[in-house]
């Protein structure tokens, strides 16, 4: 019978052909495409770090932006004086002094005992602490001071506002005033299409039923038709849609609005969100959820 033949020596293993290499040139080309893989999620990581959600407003040919919090928080401030029937001037003056005392955001803390969009305090008579930190109470206890004076529509911004707030640096409310008028007009209806937000797509959306409760206690407004994907509604004139839909626009951050439009114009999440669609307006606002 046949030996078995050993295997494979160094110098058997040495004599069999060599593989043939891959050129450098394609060793060259895989090194190039990670990077410029690495180099693609990278840039794309900087720009989505560095444009963060943003909110423009723009009339009386002033431009001002804030982010979605300030927004949110403005759109709830001028709601509260269309549902008391107060003037835009009393929104102005809400929205000057919360942008001087907390930059318009519900702040946990303060000088001294000093809370909320208002910076109130409980040791004067605000409320208590839990009620100061909830916004419609902050609001609401500011308009009732506010009205106590007579000719406040007309008043100097600085004047009024310290009459309210008693604050140790009444001269800074007029620093502020110029972002009081921009949103007080544009958030009350009066200046349309005024409002836009550049968002991150929508993650989570509350339900229609939960958008028309907070419509009807910051502005009054209940003439409202609930569907599975949003909420249609009816205003009584062409200034109450536009303010329920820059609301809306304002407030989609919470809420999850993806789209608002009145009548044939729309502010589109998706699209950008920077600027409303041309078109002719009307009294009926459409909010999409999701």
């Amino acid at each position: 019978m046949p030996k078995n033949r050993p295997g494979p020596t160094l110098a058997d293993s040495r004599g069999r052909p060599r593989a043939r290499r891959r050129p450098r040139w394609v060793a060259v080309l895989v090194v190039l495409a990670v990077v410029g893989t690495a180099g693609w999620f990278g840039a794309r990581f900087l720009i989505q770090s560095v444009v963060n959600p943003q909110c423009t407003i723009k009339a009386a040919g002033i431009t001002e932006t804030f982010d979605p919090d300030q927004t949110a928080n403005a759109a709830l401030i001028s709601a509260l004086s269309i549902k008391r029937g107060m003037p835009p001037r009393a929104a102005t003056i809400a929205l000057t002094t919360a942008f001087q005392e907390s930059k318009i955001r519900n702040l946990r803390y303060g000088d001294r005992d000093s809370l909320g969009l208002f910076q109130q305090r409980p040791s004067q008579g605000w409320g208590t602490k839990e009620q100061i930190l909830q916004p419609v109470h902050a609001t609401t206890a500011f308009y009732d001071a506010l009205e106590k004076y007579q000719g406040y529509e007309t008043a100097d911004i600085t004047k009024i506002a310290q009459r309210v707030q008693k604050s140790g640096f009444p001269e800074a409310y007029r620093d502020h005033e110029g972002q009081g008028r921009v949103l007080a007009s544009t958030l009350t209806g009066h200046s349309p299409a005024g409002l836009t937000c550049r968002l991150d797509a929508v993650k989570t959306s509350l339900t229609p039923e939960r958008v028309a409760d907070d419509l009807a206690e910051q502005m009054g407004v209940t003439s409202v038709r609930s569907g599975e994907d949003g909420l249609t509604v009816t205003a009584r004139d062409r200034t109450a849609a536009w303010a329920v839909a820059q609301w809306a626009v304002a407030r989609a951050e919470i809420y999850g609005a993806s789209r608002v439009s009145v009548g044939d114009r729309a502010w589109d999440r998706s699209e950008g969100g920077e600027s409303w669609s041309s078109g002719a307006d009307g009294t009926t606002v459409r909010i999409d959820l999701g």
